[in-house]
């Protein structure tokens, strides 16, 4: 076997950041010791008590105490963790500042766990990884003693050196055997500070939720101010050069009178598709993000689109301030795809949309007296409730429709927009 084959198969990597480990085994000795008195104590009380009845006062003394050392404990538990292996326990969560609530929350009673009972099971562990370090370095490093007596001291004879060579092998052993048994306690030991220390896992769920509610909304908020960009850019740019084309369009028309037929045909064309542009680009521009919904609010958006349809439709806002950017359009496109609907498929004679603050959440009603049969779980039937649901959810609003046969049909969206 070569030399570089032989290398690569040394469990060199367990001794990587042993040092870090052994001192962190070493500082969390005394931690995991500091409560065994208080129970020696408390072992004590109990059986006197038995013994003499004036004792009994004295039983709930060491309880007490374990309680009271409890957080300073904890903290120095977090600490050890932090300077020496850069870990950062997360604090569970501790509803009120009051004294009871504290004693009666689970996160304490899982700190006073951890350092009346798992604490002291740490300890003797503790103590034989550090035995086992302590008989490693002595026994590697025998010969070193040997050669530093005195000379007259030393054994010379061949079978006190043999006895010295497996001594010392043995301790190269464990040499290599004290990383791995620190790492493997030092991996227990984070454990369980992070199940009795940390907070629970409901806890850590529900923060994660919460991160991600909170992640999400600022992908939205990002999302909408994107939209609102793209419809400047659109409005300002792409539009005015189209109007500008138009405008040039129509003057060419007007003004040139002497052109062949087939020049004028052209430009009649060209006139014509220039205004169909201007039009489906406004109709764009409105699809991303209106204009007057950011400018004058829901009030003037919603109008609009009540005002460009072939039906009467009663607009009713009663907002006493305006939403966030975010849930604002969200309603302004319910109310609009919800509108379009009605007009392609309840055959309705009217609508009515009403929009109110209700507290902290935003209530959206969009009513038609048509042929109702709209079904939200319905695949493919083009009425484009589905995507109004998913639209609706992605801000943690709640959308209903209700439309039985033969009318009419009520869609209710509430949409949460908290301060």
């Amino acid at each position: 076997m070569q030399l570089t084959t032989w290398l690569r198969l040394v469990p060199g990597r367990p001794f990587r950041g042993a040092g870090h480990r052994t001192a962190l085994v070493a500082a969390g000795l005394p931690l995991h010791l500091a409560v065994v008195p208080l129970w020696l104590w408390l072992l004590g009380a109990t059986a006197a008590s038995v013994r003499t009845p004036a004792a009994v006062a004295v039983t709930p003394l060491p309880v007490l105490l374990t309680l009271v050392v409890t957080p300073l404990l904890t903290a120095g538990q977090r600490r050890r963790y932090r300077a020496l292996v850069g870990k950062d326990l997360p604090r569970p969560a501790v509803n009120g500042k009051s004294v009871v609530r504290r004693l009666i929350s689970r996160a304490w009673w899982r700190q006073v766990c951890h350092h009346a009972v798992a604490g002291p099971l740490f300890a003797v562990l503790d103590l034989a990884v550090l035995a086992v370090w302590a008989a490693a370095v002595g026994a590697a490093s025998l010969y070193v003693w040997i050669w530093a007596l005195p000379p007259q001291w030393r054994v010379s004879d061949l079978g006190y050196t043999t006895q010295a060579a497996y001594i010392t092998v043995g301790g190269l052993a464990l040499l290599f055997l004290g990383p791995r048994l620190t790492g493997a306690l030092v991996r227990l030991e984070t454990r369980a500070a992070e199940v009795l220390l940390g907070p629970s896992r409901t806890e850590k769920l529900a923060r994660r939720v919460a991160d991600l509610a909170e992640s999400r909304a600022g992908v939205l908020d990002a999302a909408d101010a994107e939209r609102r960009r793209i419809e400047r850019d659109l409005h300002d740019g792409a539009q005015q050069r189209l109007v500008s084309l138009a405008v040039n369009l129509g003057l060419a028309r007007a003004t040139l009178g002497d052109l062949p037929e087939e020049a004028r045909k052209v430009i009649d064309e060209a006139h014509r598709e220039a205004k169909e542009a201007i039009a489906e680009l406004n109709e764009l521009v409105r699809g991303l993000h209106p204009a007057v919904l950011e400018d004058r609010g829901l009030d003037a958006a919603l109008s609009g689109v009540a005002a460009r349809l072939p039906l009467p439709v009663r607009v009713a806002v009663d907002l006493p301030r305006r939403p966030s950017p975010t849930v604002e359009a969200v309603a302004y496109f319910v109310v609009s795809e919800a509108l379009t609907n009605v007009v392609k498929h309840a055959q309705a004679t009217r609508a009515d949309v009403t929009v109110a603050r209700i507290g902290e959440t935003l209530r959206v009603v969009v009513a038609d007296d048509g042929t109702g049969g709209a079904d939200l779980a319905a695949a493919g039937g083009g009425t484009g409730l589905a995507g109004l649901a998913k639209r609706v959810a992605s801000v943690d609003g709640t959308f209903s429709c209700r439309s039985p046969a033969g009318g009419p049909t009520v869609i209710t969206v509430e949409l949460p927009c908290a301060p």
